[in-house]
């Protein structure tokens, strides 16, 4: 009896896994954290080993590509069919400080196997996720009988996402020709959990900013001049009030200007989620939720724009008394943002809002740092339904939707390549990023090589049968 094309994918798997573990675990030993400038070695020797390991994999082109920071890996592997669509894949192979006195119970960088999870830093975030991707184009090619893939595939994995991404968009911009693609999948998202598979749709974006309060030009005495003179502290903590209003919605003029709402569709989707608030509330450390009327909790952290108080500060702040009006006084805020907002838009609305509530007297600097654009995929897109097919496939049962609340580089990508993104990650909530015990599920790991291997060769039909 011959295989099937998806008993052919996990025939070569199974048989592969275990060489596929050793490369992954060699490749963890490498403590690559790009946080610590001690460090600054490892993160290329782990982008070396990387390049290297590509290029064993069968990528004709792997290539290691210096930042003013941390290297990062290029690498292709043109198809033979001219007419195939190219695809792009991001990932990051540095990772997050860890020492074994932070609560591990073993080495972060030795790792070991304990009940089908492999346990080290970068386990999940990312290298895990970033290397299901070798084993998959190889089950790719073997259960298709094809010398390269059916698309043109790329990868790029930066060596800074741990840091913040400082380097990454000058870095995607130089190399843009290079990097061009028709779609790009990230795989460094997880999904919802571990029986229910699930795609991101969409990541929101990030503006910060602080804003710094200036009345007299020293501290004075607050019996002598107090209630006579504008005081810093107490405007930014009206600031801060003013902030949103009743309802919990952004009270900044223009703030939701171009704002893409959720469609009908969305929401049912959303709420077809097991979603257990009290759950989520406990791994919140909170006693209650919060936010915009009108929305569901995962709707507020996944789809709407947010402001949010993240420092405020001013005057005496030391044991006992100090009766004084201060001379100034500072406000942190950061902005989440959704598809349809523009960060420089949100910088201008904040600058005018800022200007028009402080009061005569009261001198202010607005500063904002870097910001990060968000990014949405259509649930119609045809990029998007081969991924949820190739999951499915993999998984064997339907595929859900989420969106990622946090913000990422993807959204670089998509703007300045001009391509969609799409996320393909198998990590589920409890591996822990960042924290004490990273792990990664072993049969989950091994979807994901599953899933890729189903994915090029739909990308590749779709195109085909679209031409």
């Amino acid at each position: 009896m011959s295989e099937t094309p998806d008993s052919a994918v996990r025939t070569y798997i199974d048989s592969h896994c275990a060489a596929f573990l050793d490369d992954l675990a060699e490749w963890l030993r490498i403590p690559s954290v790009s946080a610590q400038p001690e460090r600054a070695a490892d993160v290329r020797r782990s982008a070396d080993w990387l390049a290297a390991k590509l290029k064993e994999t069968g990528f004709p082109t792997a290539e290691v590509w210096q930042t003013a920071g941390a290297p990062a890996v290029f690498a292709e592997w043109p198809s033979d069919d001219p007419q195939a669509p190219t695809v792009l894949v991001y990932g990051h192979h540095d990772v997050q400080p860890a020492a074994r006195e932070d609560g591990w119970d073993s080495d972060p960088f030795e790792p070991v196997i304990r009940d089908g999870r492999l346990y080290a830093r970068g386990a999940a975030d990312d290298k895990g996720q970033v290397f299901f991707h070798t084993l998959g184009v190889r089950a790719h090619l073997a259960a298709t009988g094809r010398t390269t893939p059916a698309v043109h595939l790329k990868l790029l994995i930066e060596g800074e996402e741990e840091s913040g991404s400082p380097n990454f968009r000058t870095l995607v911009e130089q190399h843009a020709d290079r990097l061009a693609a028709d779609t790009v999948i990230v795989s460094d998202t997880g999904m919802w959990s571990a029986d229910i598979p699930t795609v991101c749709t969409g990541m929101r974006g990030l503006a910060e900013c602080e804003i710094t309060l200036y009345g007299p030009e020293q501290d004075i005495h607050s019996g002598s001049f107090g209630g006579a003179v504008p005081n810093p502290a107490t405007a930014a903590a009206r600031l801060v009030a003013a902030l949103h209003d009743e309802h919990a919605r952004v009270a900044i003029p223009g703030f939701y200007d171009g704002v893409i709402d959720l469609t009908d569709r969305e929401r049912e989707l959303f709420a077809e989620l097991p979603f257990d608030e009290e759950q989520w509330l406990r791994t919140a450390r909170s006693t209650a939720t919060y936010g915009e009327a009108g929305h569901t909790t995962l709707e507020r952290i996944w789809a709407r724009p947010t402001a949010e108080v993240n420092g405020i500060g001013g005057g005496y702040q030391g044991p006992g008394s100090k009766t004084i009006i201060p001379s100034s006084a500072m406000v942190k805020l950061s902005f989440r943002l959704v598809a349809g907002q523009d960060p420089d838009h949100i910088e201008k609305v904040v600058r005018a809002w800022a200007a028009d509530a402080l009061p005569t007297g009261i001198r202010h600097e607005v500063t904002f740092g870097a910001a990060t654009r968000p990014c949405l995929t259509p649930l119609d897109h045809p990029a998007l339904q081969s991924v949820v097919r190739a999951m499915g496939r993999a998984f064997q049962q339907p595929v859900r939707f989420t969106r990622e609340g946090g913000s990422g580089p993807a959204a670089d990508l998509q703007e300045v390549l001009g391509a969609p993104v799409l996320f393909l990650g198998v990590s589920i909530p409890s591996d822990g990023w960042h924290a004490p015990n990273e792990k990664v599920e072993l049969d989950l790991l091994l979807k994901g090589v599953e899933t890729a291997a189903y994915l090029w060769d739909d990308l590749g039909e779709r195109r085909r049968d679209a031409d």
